[in-house]
């Protein structure tokens, strides 16, 4: 009778620590899940801001999307540029006119939460300008800055 009663107490203690491990990876996955969502809206709220800016023709205000930091990095073709300063100084030189800048826009985003304060973002980027199209993939990482989420990478095709 002994056996039976301890047998029944430790059958009991495993399907309550079985429940409170469930339990608790569940809450762990909202969490995960609320931070996922989050991370995506101020992705899409710095990518949205970066739009607004360029098609207004404001160069200085979409690199606002970027990190200002000197390790900050952009790839387009066979170029690697380092530093937030040498990245805009690059848009500034390729893009000088309005008529070059043209009306941008970003579709197909996927965002993946890396981290609590990471993420990476694949898309594609198109400028419509008056006589030519151009357009590309791109993929991103964000991290979390002083100023909020920006661009520390950019890989740009």
């Amino acid at each position: 009778m002994k056996r039976i009663l301890l047998f029944m107490l430790g059958a009991a203690l495993c399907c309550g620590l079985f429940v409170t491990a469930v339990m608790g990876q569940q809450n762990l996955s909202r969490e995960t899940s609320a931070r996922g969502r989050r991370l995506d809206r101020e992705v899409r709220a710095v990518l949205d801001a970066q739009v607004e800016a360029w098609n207004r023709g404001d160069i200085e205000g979409f690199m606002r999307g970027y990190a200002q930091w000197t390790d900050t990095t952009f790839i387009s073709g066979d170029t690697l540029t380092r530093g937030w300063q040498t990245v805009l100084d690059r848009y500034k030189k390729n893009y000088n006119t309005r008529e070059r800048m043209g009306v941008l826009t970003f579709s197909e985003l996927e965002i993946k939460a890396l981290g609590r304060d990471t993420a990476l973002v694949l898309g594609r980027w198109q400028l419509k300008r008056a006589g030519d199209t151009a357009g590309g993939r791109f993929t991103l990482i964000f991290r979390r800055t002083r100023a909020g989420l920006r661009v520390i990478h950019d890989h740009t095709s």
